[in-house]
């Protein structure tokens, strides 16, 4: 396994300003127009609900979402694509040209928990620069939140047991990429998935598929060309054949000190607890077993009380174990009257059916009881909320006057999941169907 390493990342990242719906642009050539383009302005990025029967919700996608917004660029080819289909017109142009966010982000670290109704994502500065950002920072959040959100469930029924991501081949190439790195923000320990190893530092590992076994005379001569290889800490793939013949000669080429056994077909239970029994009898009591094969946060728990020492996961991972996105939306809740710096701001607010939005700038921050666990989301509109000593606020700066400062390294958020994921009352990691594991309030200073 591959250690991270954050001097690793590619050399250039191209242009993201296009990353982006077609509207976005529209509608800043019209607000450009009618002179409303620079009116100071508040979006929020936050979901209306959590996926149907889950207690909570996982925040992921805020490094790759600043990352973007590096990029966020209209260079001279965006330009050229954008005047030759006639999207916006040459005044337009011009103002992209020289398009830079210089305004204020505040935001959920990555990591954190969130609830219905938790402010995610507060971006502040003209109505032009905010708007463009919309559908870029719903995707990245959207995706790698609901990867992330899978995977913290996965990791709980795993109860510490490690956990390898392995879905690359079950989602398109380059969100294979932001799953791996949203899966181990949650708590997963490496993922197959090498560009991910490269581009943000996630340990790395793999050995062999059936494929490999196969392509040998025998399952003899394919073991020791993996042995001779890798080493005797290697993990064997025992199913191709006759799984009891396989373990049997894995632990005879590898001394007795074979790494790891997997399993990927069958009853895994079953399986192993017998290859448990099999391996303590050959003395092979230190070799691990590891399984695959379809598994989701149900099979894991499911597994809880067999002899399994790890567990590689794919399709449900890179789908979001049912639930593919967040919901999550980006909406304008307050504005200016004019483009004055100094004109105040008001509320804004959709009341669409089922769609409704609150207006007004949000502040948030988990409520929590003497004991350190949490008791309620607590949102202020228009101020911050009050808290006693122990009390945390949620928002914290990502970037301030267009400079980045929230960027952080993958392993503090993925210290700050496991802290904030032990903060949730027991019903929070329950596999059943339920409502969300504390109830989000609002708190308005204008009442």
């Amino acid at each position: 396994m591959t250690s991270p390493d954050p001097s690793w990342g590619p050399s250039q990242t191209p242009t993201t300003a296009l990353l982006t719906d077609h509207y976005e642009l529209t509608m800043l050539q019209a607000a450009l127009q009618a002179g409303t383009a620079d009116r100071h302005s508040v979006f929020e990025l936050f979901g209306r609900r959590l996926p149907e029967g889950r207690r909570y919700g996982v925040v992921a996608g805020v490094g790759r979402a600043l990352r973007a917004l590096e990029s966020f660029r209209f260079d001279d080819e965006a330009l050229a694509f954008l005047g030759s289909r006639q999207v916006v017109d040459r005044p337009t142009l011009d103002w992209l040209a020289d398009f830079r966010f210089k305004g204020n982000i505040w935001g959920y670290p990555e990591g954190e928990i969130y609830f219905p109704g938790s402010p995610l994502m507060v971006v502040e500065g003209s109505f032009a620069e905010a708007v463009l950002l919309e559908t870029v920072l719903l995707s990245i959040y959207n995706h790698d939140s609901a990867i992330a959100s899978a995977a913290s469930r996965m990791t709980a029924m795993a109860d510490g047991r490690p956990c390898i991501e392995m879905g690359s081949r079950r989602t398109q190439e380059l969100a294979a990429v932001a799953a791996a790195r949203a899966a181990y923000v949650a708590g997963f320990d490496a993922t197959s998935n090498l560009e991910a190893g490269r581009r943000f530092g996630v340990p790395t590992t793999g050995t062999a598929a059936h494929s490999f076994t196969l392509l040998f005379d025998s399952e003899r001569q394919a073991f020791q060309a993996q042995i001779d290889s890798l080493g005797t800490g290697t993990t064997l793939l025992v199913d191709t054949y006759d799984v009891a013949e396989a373990v049997r000669t894995g632990v005879e080429l590898a001394g007795g000190e074979l790494g790891a056994i997997r399993l990927d077909s069958g009853d895994l239970a079953e399986a192993a607890r017998r290859v448990r029994r099999q391996l303590d009898d050959l003395g092979a009591t230190e070799t691990k077993i590891i399984v695959t094969s379809d598994l989701d946060e149900w099979n894991i728990a499911a597994l809880s009380g067999a002899p399994v020492d790890g567990y590689g996961v794919g399709t449900a991972l890179v789908t979001g174990s049912g639930h593919p996105t967040c919901g999550f939306v980006y909406k304008l809740v307050a504005r200016a009257e004019s483009a004055d710096p100094s004109a105040p701001l008001f509320p804004v607010a959709k009341k669409s059916t089922n769609k409704l939005s609150i207006g007004g700038r949000k502040y948030a921050l988990r409520r929590l009881d003497a004991q350190g666990i949490a008791e309620a989301e607590v949102i202020g509109i228009g101020e911050p909320p009050n808290g006693d000593d122990n009390d945390r606020p949620l928002l914290v700066p990502l970037v301030t006057a267009g400079e980045i400062v929230g960027a952080e390294p993958l392993s503090v958020a993925r210290d700050r999941h496991r802290a904030t994921r032990a903060e949730l009352p027991l019903d929070a990691l329950k596999m059943s169907r339920g409502v969300p594991a504390i109830p989000t309030t609002y708190i308005d200073s204008d009442h």
